[in-house]
């Protein structure tokens, strides 16, 4: 047998991409950020996932059956799957998975995606049994969320802090390889994933700098981006060594309000707040996009297009702080009980979209006499400050669903995502008649009902969805980009000689 010459690994096709920040945590049970989503599309699969044309099509199902009633469902698995460490995968990976999901110890911030599910069993190592909490109208179109190694765990009550974190194994087409020094994360195409990429290593690169993203892309020291500033897209557009592909996403950014802060659980103080808000200005330098009334992006089916946007009214603003008790002394807004109307934003360290928004808005509050502190946090900072102990007035961010666009762990009372402490009866009624019915025009109705009613209660400063770009070296062909994924289809994209 012929050695390796050692010239021969230069051959071998490496892809590096940015990000802003690179994910601590490779769990999809812990998924909270993009990043985190697109890491974990590589490493991990679930029973189904979108065609080019956003149909359910099997992964890790080879087919499956529905029961007549919608009441449950058989789905058989695809053979000779194997995790990267080389043991099979087989129907009690997801059962585990499943119970892993809803585990209360877990606490997964996924777990709204199995709680439609009444059980998960084991009908032999190649068959799955799943019974519904009600009927399911296409309950395929639910199995995204990603199977876990039942073999790597102890019990499905999983702690963020277990080992799998930094070691983990799926059946993705990718196995992660190493954490590097430079908080750079390698992964090595899976030689035994049953439909094997063309590209031989990923790198992802953190690089927190966007305009060294793209400098580094220019000169070619990675071959893609995932978000192209709008800034950058100009010049990254005029070099021919380089392919923009644009690409959709269901995500829109807010303001949320804390409801817990009296001041802010008037909602006439929340409306005077909005109408102050000039967003087409917070827009601008930041690239173009839809504005948005509510909780769906107006492409979507639950879009609600009469609900009309907030207006930039700052005098009418002014007449609603005077009526919930303000007084305006010539520069600052006080309170009924004497102290200036004061707002902490909390914002992502990491993300430069949000600081040139916090900043924008700042100035713009400050201008009519709201004062404005911003609090860029790190990523441990924001899950304590935000999740946990719910430590400010308003929080900047962004929500991002994939096409079932399930807005029940943000809105509902008892969502596990609903750190505004948003709650409204109706909105839980409506929330609940769209998850558990199996009619889809009813559910469209329903949604439509539940983006009406949360813009007029007003949670939330609903800002835009903005157009997204992704940059890539010319010797990465046959590229299309999942709109909410990104790597979904990474198996069909080669590389080559430019």
């Amino acid at each position: 047998m012929l050695a390796l010459l050692p010239w021969a690994a230069s051959f071998a096709s490496t892809y590096r991409y940015a990000e802003d920040r690179a994910p601590a945590v490779v769990n999809p049970l812990f998924a909270t950020t993009l990043s985190e989503a697109r890491l974990d599309e590589l490493v991990f699969e679930g029973l189904f996932a979108d065609d080019q044309e956003l149909r359910s099509v099997g992964r890790l199902a080879e087919s499956f059956e529905i029961a007549p009633d919608n009441l449950s469902m058989t789905v058989h698995l695809r053979e000779g799957v194997r995790w990267h460490d080389g043991e099979p995968f087989d129907s009690a990976d997801v059962v585990f998975s499943v119970n892993a999901y809803r585990s209360g110890v877990t606490a997964s911030t996924e777990a709204g995606r199995v709680n439609w599910l009444r059980e998960a069993v084991a009908s032999d190592p190649n068959t799955v049994r799943l019974t519904f909490v009600r009927p399911e109208y296409a309950p395929q179109d639910k199995l995204h969320f990603k199977i876990l190694p039942a073999h790597r765990f102890p019990s499905p009550d999983v702690k963020r802090t277990d080992l799998f974190r930094t070691n983990p194994i799926g059946t993705g087409p990718y196995r992660l390889d190493t954490f590097n020094e430079d908080n750079s994360i390698t992964l090595k195409r899976s030689e035994s994933h049953w439909q094997p990429g063309t590209i031989d290593e990923l790198v992802l690169r953190e690089i927190s700098d966007k305009a060294y993203q793209a400098k580094l892309l220019l000169y070619e020291s990675l071959e893609a981006l995932v978000r192209v500033l709008p800034r950058d897209l100009a010049q990254l557009e005029a070099d021919r060594k380089i392919e923009l592909y644009p690409y959709q996403t269901n995500s829109w950014w807010y303001f949320g309000f804390n409801l817990g802060n009296k001041s802010l659980a008037d909602a006439r103080v929340r409306s005077a707040i909005s109408q102050m808000v000039d967003v087409p200005a917070l827009l601008a330098p930041i690239g173009t996009g839809d504005r948005v009334s509510g909780p769906f992006v107006p492409s979507s089916p639950f879009y609600d297009h009469d609900t009309p946007l907030v207006a930039y009214q700052p005098d009418a603003a002014a007449e609603l702080l005077g009526v919930a008790g303000y007084t305006f002394n010539g520069k600052q807004w006080l309170g009924p009980d004497g102290k200036e109307l004061r707002v902490r934003i909390v914002a992502p360290a990491n993300l430069e979209t949000a600081q040139d928004i916090v900043i924008n808005v700042q100035s713009q509050l400050q201008r009519r006499g709201i004062t404005v502190e911003p609090d860029f946090v790190g990523a441990a900072e924001w899950k304590e400050k935000v999740w946990r102990d719910r430590s400010f007035d308003l929080v900047l961010s962004q929500w991002s669903y994939d096409r079932n666009e399930d807005v029940w762990e943000q809105f509902h009372s008892k969502g596990t995502r609903n750190f505004t402490g948003f709650s409204d009866p109706e909105v839980d009624r409506l929330l609940t008649e769209a998850r558990e019915g199996i009619d889809p025009q009813l559910k469209k109705a329903a949604l439509r009902k539940v983006h009406a009613r949360i813009a007029v209660l007003q949670p939330m400063v609903f800002l835009f969805t903005l157009d997204n770009y992704a940059a890539m070296n010319v010797r990465v062909r046959n590229v299309v980009v999942h709109p909410f994924y990104f790597f979904t289809w990474v198996s069909s994209w080669v590389m080559g000689g430019a």
